[in-house]
């Protein structure tokens, strides 16, 4: 696990330390209960053409501010009219600027499945994700052993939601598919030095099979570099930092998926 990626996680843990002392699991189990059920999120990014994954993320660790007008509802609301297939909801507060509360907000203004993206690592995290009304979460193969990337996998699915199972390598993707993971996202960013790849969705296509879903992520700059994801053969596309710096972000949507 690289240094970044060890520092995010530890402030997720104890993130998720303080909420829980805040909202014990029997309230988030009676919550996740009465959830309006999940949306398929996987049958989402399956539909013929090049899917799009929109992000809702006010801050990047790198890069600082995206926006200084940071509206979930409104942003929900365009990302669902121009045409994405899904949303993804940063709910990691540091560096990142998320709440889980930004969650429910686009769960509840949109018509389209909506993941949670934080750094999961504990079943907590899993039930509050649906409570919050998530259709699907994020877990990164790079900071979880096999056995926990396995047990988070299947309790999510025990939950009715499915994971994007966030690889970096070949060895990563073996892991992945491993704990059966159908939806396989390919993150072209190195993170021990923040440098792109976005080749690298091509070179996994193969490794992963026609039978899971590929999510291209991270670093993709326009309608081009869709264009060429979707040669190299991925399902969908998960888009961030080109969205949130849009003037019109559900016109971008479009010309994405165009």
């Amino acid at each position: 696990m690289s240094d970044v990626l060890a520092t995010l996680v530890a402030d997720a843990e104890r993130q998720t330390a303080r909420r829980r002392r805040e909202q014990p699991e029997s309230v988030l189990s009676h919550l996740a209960a009465t959830a309006p059920p999940p949306r398929d999120f996987a049958a989402a990014l399956g539909e013929p053409g090049l899917a799009v994954i929109a992000e809702m993320k006010p801050r990047s660790p790198s890069k600082g501010p995206l926006t200084d007008d940071y509206r979930p509802a409104a942003l929900a609301r365009a990302y669902n009219s121009g045409g994405a297939s899904a949303i993804s909801v940063l709910t990691h507060e540091e560096g990142f600027g998320g709440t889980p509360e930004h969650l429910a907000v686009a769960r509840a203004e949109s018509e389209i499945p909506v993941l949670r993206k934080d750094f999961i690592v504990d079943e907590y995290q899993v039930l509050e994700a649906r409570a919050l009304g998530a259709d699907a979460l994020l877990l990164i193969v790079a900071a979880l052993s096999p056995q926990r990337l396995a047990e988070l996998l299947a309790y999510t699915r025990e939950l009715g939601m499915e994971a994007l199972v966030e690889v970096h390598d070949a060895d990563e993707t073996d892991i992945a598919m491993a704990a059966d993971a159908r939806v396989i996202g390919v993150n072209h960013r190195n993170l021990r030095d923040f440098t792109i790849d976005r080749t690298l969705s091509a070179q996994l296509r193969g490794r992963v099979g026609r039978e899971r879903l590929m999510v291209g992520e991270s670093g993709i700059r326009g309608a081009q570099d869709a264009r060429e994801l979707a040669q190299a053969g991925v399902d969908a596309i998960l888009v961030g930092e080109l969205l949130m710096r849009s003037a019109n972000p559900g016109a971008t949507v479009k010309e994405l998926t165009g």
